[in-house]
């Protein structure tokens, strides 16, 4: 067997290993996507006067656009290339609210759904990693929330979390790009999820995002 030969047998064993974690993943996240989204909800201070249907109408009617989504155009996002990869023990100041890359901890967040705030440092390892980070102002609206947590419903490399100090009410992130978004309903966080879902603008797409730190709900 000659060395280019061994060479792709490595890297096809290496690509098989990270679509099957990748379907392992989004099965598991598919079964508990419909209680993380009454749990996180749950968790907000605006629930108690939005009770009694509210949330689930909100869930429903996100469905409506879904179908048209991939035709947006995803203007206003920025671009950051140059980003280090170091890993770090202690807190890092990044340029970017939140970081979109850099330098990090050795250990990554696991993907899923928070209701609280996450580290820095973690979550920029799971965006090496091809994670989604979906962030949001504290105190979204429950029907807001509701709408963001079905767009990234069943993507097993999405990390969601309430964030102190956004400069938009929803900010969606993923390796070296950003996109700030006024609402939820905007029809570009549906397409920003669609375009990065597959992580490969990250340097390690299907990297782990299970196993590090955090407990996500669900």
């Amino acid at each position: 067997m000659t060395r280019k030969t061994e060479t792709l047998g490595r890297q096809t064993k290496r690509d098989s290993a990270r679509i099957a974690r990748i379907a392992a993943v989004a099965k598991a996240q598919r079964r508990s996507a419909r209680r993380r989204v009454a749990v996180i909800v749950g968790a907000s201070v605006t629930v108690v006067a939005l009770v009694g249907g509210t949330l689930w109408a909100a869930v429903g009617s996100s469905d409506s656009g879904s179908s048209t989504q991939s035709n947006v155009a995803l203007t206003g996002m920025q671009t950051y290339s140059g980003l280090a990869r170091d890993h770090v023990t202690g807190p890092v100041s990044y340029p970017q609210t939140p970081p979109v890359g850099g330098a990090h901890s050795s250990t990554w967040q696991n993907c899923g759904v928070y209701s609280a705030p996450v580290r820095n440092e973690n979550a920029v390892h799971s965006l090496e990693h091809g994670a989604m980070w979906i962030t949001y102002r504290p105190g979204l609206a429950a029907p807001e929330l509701a709408t963001l947590l079905k767009d990234v419903s069943g993507q097993a490399y999405a990390l969601v979390s309430p964030y102190p100090g956004l400069p938009a009410p929803i900010v969606a992130s993923v390796w070296g790009v950003q996109l700030k978004l006024s609402s939820a309903g905007d029809p570009r966080l549906k397409a920003f999820v669609d375009t990065f879902k597959s992580g490969t603008q990250a340097p390690e797409p299907g990297g782990e995002c299970t196993g590090g730190v955090g407990a996500p709900q669900g």
